[in-house]
């Protein structure tokens, strides 16, 4: 009897065993994910291109669309291009649309850089002069917004006109805020976050997150394998150093050109809801007012991943605005 009830209890716990397996590989999506030798292997949803730039850094980018206005779509902190895909399928029907990897990002190459703002505005203008590109609308996601202002600042007679979606730059910062941003974001930090980390992190840039934004998390899980990874967290860390080093809150009456800035009501990140706890509207009317040639958008229902979450309200604000 003393032997029944063993293989009794052990039966039990190997089936249970079992059940707790196929649940965990059930609730778990992330279990076999393709393990990239480099971000290269990356699928992306259109041609991609390659550049070299005088640096000689090499610039992915896609181009899609034909029309008498350019847009060169660049992405934000941590992201990559494909955040655009969305954007530039509608957009591409009336505009030629250029959407790019930051050095550092993606399939674009990752030799050290300071992160600087006004380092990714020159590669943005030898990027423009590369292809021959003149008169031009700059769309920036978060970072990549404020990387288009600082390019307003520097290269104005490049510009027709600067689209910012949810863009870093509106919001002060202390000098021991700013050192906390530098404390805070390590190599290490980036390289080793957990997968339930990315997962939050990327659900915290909407306000309901799309069923189709989960490629950006199996991405950033399944890029840990690439041989540049390492590098690509180098540049996340020094692209945060980059944006509180180069703050342009104080310099936005100097951009005359047209602006137009969209941003959801329901951003998570912007404010900082640790450092400057708030409101975004308040913050997206402070570089409204500060911007002498501007548009606002608030977008309802919306995160920070505006783009994304809702292409059609960005999409058409876009539109109009060119028009």
């Amino acid at each position: 009897m003393k032997n029944y009830s063993t293989i009794h209890r052990n039966v039990l716990a190997g089936f249970l065993l079992m059940l707790s397996i196929m649940a965990f590989g059930q609730i778990n999506p992330y279990m076999k994910l393709p393990e990239y030798n480099n971000f290269d292997e990356i699928p992306y949803p259109f041609e991609v291109h390659k550049v070299k730039l005088n640096n000689a850094i090499e610039l992915a980018y896609v181009d899609e669309g034909k029309g008498d206005e350019t847009i060169i779509f660049i992405h934000g902190l941590g992201s990559y291009l494909p955040a655009w895909k969305k954007n530039i399928a509608e957009l591409s029907k009336d505009y030629r649309c250029i959407a790019i990897d930051l050095p550092g990002y993606g399939k674009s190459s990752k030799l050290p850089h300071s992160g600087k703002m006004s380092f990714y505005a020159e590669v943005v203008m030898q990027f423009a002069e590369a292809l021959k590109l003149e008169k031009i609308y700059i769309a920036g996601h978060s970072m990549g917004g404020q990387i288009a202002l600082v390019t307003a600042l520097a290269y104005p007679d490049l510009l027709k006109g600067l689209i910012l979606a949810a863009p870093a730059g509106f919001e002060y910062f202390t000098p021991g805020q700013k050192e906390w941003f530098r404390n805070v974001m390590t190599v290490n930090g980036v390289k080793l976050t957990p997968v339930e980390a990315i997962q939050t992190n990327l659900y915290y840039n909407f306000y309901k997150t799309p069923e189709d934004a989960e490629f950006m998390i199996t991405d950033r899980i399944a890029m840990r394998t690439a041989s540049d990874f390492e590098a690509y967290c180098y540049a996340v860390v020094q692209s945060v150093n980059g944006m509180v080093d180069e703050p342009v809150l104080d310099h936005l009456g100097k951009i005359k050109t047209p602006v137009l800035i969209v941003f959801g009501e329901n951003d998570n990140l912007i404010p900082n809801r640790y450092l400057n706890p708030g409101f975004t509207k308040k913050i997206a009317q402070t570089g409204h007012a500060k911007l002498p040639n501007s548009t606002l958008v608030m977008l309802p229902k919306t995160g920070h991943f505006l783009q994304f979450e809702n292409p059609d309200g960005f999409n058409k604000a876009v539109k109009e605005f060119i028009k």
